[in-house]
């Protein structure tokens, strides 16, 4: 036997157990690298963006600009106007950083205390939200993937395009009017939780945000989902698995749900980043405690350090759970795994 016949050739499987770790610290540190990128320059944007929106002294007293210059320079002084603008993004930039994140326009109280609570009771909702979402649109899919062709399916896909085509506050218009208004009275237009108390202390108060965001994004996933599993149920490992006699309930769950699951985790990742946004509508309408809400009173308060807090908050859940769909989906995909350990 030769040199040549003697030399095994080593495939990616059989990779040694330390090559395979570095292949994947190296893959993570790079997606780390790049969410910390996607990070600092939406950073940039958002501090110049709104530096570039005029004079924020003028826009926060209003007629009461040329009347008072004690506030103008009491207000200078405290966003730092007088320095270059590259200088004051580095010194808030440095205060994202070590948390020192300012003091409110509108009220001089610290940020991190206004935003807080709040972060937390968004987080809340959007988590709630997508425990509930998840399993309904999954279910969809598969109801809907299982009767393909006929007429179940048909009446599925035409709700789904219906309720997507609405703007989730018509869906909140909507569910106040069967709910709390001219129909039924069984639950409260809007968030009644006070005192300070979380939203959560009256948990009916939380049913109608968590239904409309619920009824906005779910169609997307379910969908997507359905479209996955259609895909692989007319693949030939599936036809394999009917041959032999598997109960389509069986193939449905272990050979066909499995493998849609990573187009899933990418589409439900989309629409929990969408959700840190598109709460903004929801909270506002239903009065609910969020981000949302802060945003909106401090854009129109012309609140900029809260401004831009509240926006790089957002910019972060994109950012980490984007990631986090990533890992989820190399983790869940054998070829993909294969691919970055080889």
């Amino acid at each position: 036997m030769t040199a040549t016949q003697d030399k095994v050739v080593e495939t990616p499987a059989q990779a040694p157990p330390a090559r395979r770790g570095s292949a994947w610290l190296w893959w993570f540190a790079r997606r780390i690298g790049l969410a910390l990128l996607t990070l600092w320059l939406c950073s940039m944007l958002v501090f110049f963006a709104t530096a570039a929106l005029g004079d924020p002294v003028r826009a926060i007293l209003g007629r009461d600009y040329a009347q008072s210059p004690e506030r103008v320079a009491a207000i200078e002084a405290a966003l730092r106007l007088d320095q270059p603008v590259i200088v004051r993004y580095f010194e808030w930039l440095g205060g994202l950083l070590t948390g020192n994140l300012g003091n409110s326009i509108a009220n001089g109280l610290p940020v991190g205390e206004l935003v807080g609570d709040r972060i937390v009771n968004s987080a809340v909702l959007v988590i709630v939200s997508a425990i509930v979402m998840i399993p309904i649109a999954f279910g969809i899919a598969m109801i809907s993937a299982n009767h393909r062709g006929k007429r179940a399916d048909g009446v599925i896909q035409v709700i789904m395009i219906t309720i997507a085509g609405l703007p989730e506050f018509v869906v909140g218009i909507l569910l106040v009017a069967l709910f709390s208004t001219t129909v039924l009275h069984v639950l409260p237009a809007v968030t009644i939780a006070g005192g300070g108390a979380p939203p959560w202390s009256v948990p009916a108060s939380m049913v109608l945000p968590v239904a409309t965001l619920v009824i906005a994004v779910a169609p997307y996933v379910a969908r997507i989902v359905r479209s996955s599993l259609l895909e692989v149920l007319d693949s030939d490992y599936v036809e394999l698995a009917r041959l032999k006699g598997v109960p389509e309930r069986i193939v449905m769950r272990k050979h066909a749900l499995l493998n849609a699951v990573v187009p899933g985790i990418q589409v439900i990742a989309l629409q929990l980043a969408w959700l840190a946004g598109g709460i903004v509508i929801v909270e506002y309408l239903f009065s609910y405690p969020g981000v949302g809400a802060s945003l909106v009173d401090s854009v129109r308060n012309s609140d900029f350090p809260m401004v831009q807090v509240l926006a790089m908050v957002i910019a972060a859940v994109y950012v980490v759970v984007n990631l986090v769909a990533d890992v989820l989906s190399i983790l869940f995909t054998p070829r993909a795994r294969t691919a970055i350990s080889s």
